[in-house]
């Protein structure tokens, strides 16, 4: 099998690129398509969708994979997977358990709510946290205004980037110390279940 995984940003390409070869078997290949921005990747979406319609062959599957930002995850949602029936392609939440040919899935609110979800490889990739993180990251994918900037808020307590949030350095920092049976984050739970039903 060969996973096409179209993401809309560069920090979700480098955690990607570090967990996929965790997370997959050994014999399925994969390749990143980073756009700029979701917006970016929303208005592009419709014409790649045909485009891999067009010759894409049995064991090619496609997972595209966004950000929620505050936006309504039920239409955000239906965006996405009325780009595929538009293209002729099966969804797995349209076919309900059936064979898919694409995964769309949503990151509640952003990237960072999965970092929030494993304090231990927070902690591992900065030193200076300390044990656990405050009650407010319980459920990441609640966190109200902004994971990044509430990862932010929290780094910078503890003497890491004093000079503004940088997300790829925090995800190639992060990425390599998560473990997926022990994240709180139930979007990263919901993409894990998705990548395990693609075969």
């Amino acid at each position: 099998m060969h996973i096409e995984f179209l993401v809309e940003e560069p920090s979700a390409q480098v955690t990607l690129e570090i967990l996929l070869p965790r997370l997959l078997p050994l014999q399925t290949t994969w390749h990143i398509l980073t756009f700029s921005g979701k917006h970016d990747l929303l208005r592009k979406l419709p014409r790649l969708l045909r485009g891999y319609a067009g010759w894409m062959p049995d064991d090619y599957r496609i997972v595209v994979l966004v950000d929620e930002d505050r936006q309504d995850c039920i239409n955000l949602k239906e965006q996405l997977e009325a780009a595929a029936r538009q293209a002729g392609l099966s969804t797995k939440t349209g076919t309900q358990g059936g064979r898919f040919q694409v995964l769309n899935r949503i990151i509640v609110e952003e990237l960072e709510a999965w970092f929030l979800g494993d304090p231990e490889a927070l902690r591992a990739a900065y030193p200076n946290l300390p044990l656990g993180l405050p009650a407010v990251f319980s459920n990441p994918d609640a966190v109200s205004g902004g994971t990044w900037e509430a990862l932010e808020r929290w780094l910078q307590r503890y003497g890491y980037f004093q000079g503004g949030y940088r997300k790829i350095e925090a995800a190639r920092q992060i990425a390599p110390h998560l473990h997926p049976d022990r994240n709180r984050s139930r979007s990263f739970h919901v993409f894990l279940e998705g990548l395990r039903a693609l075969s």
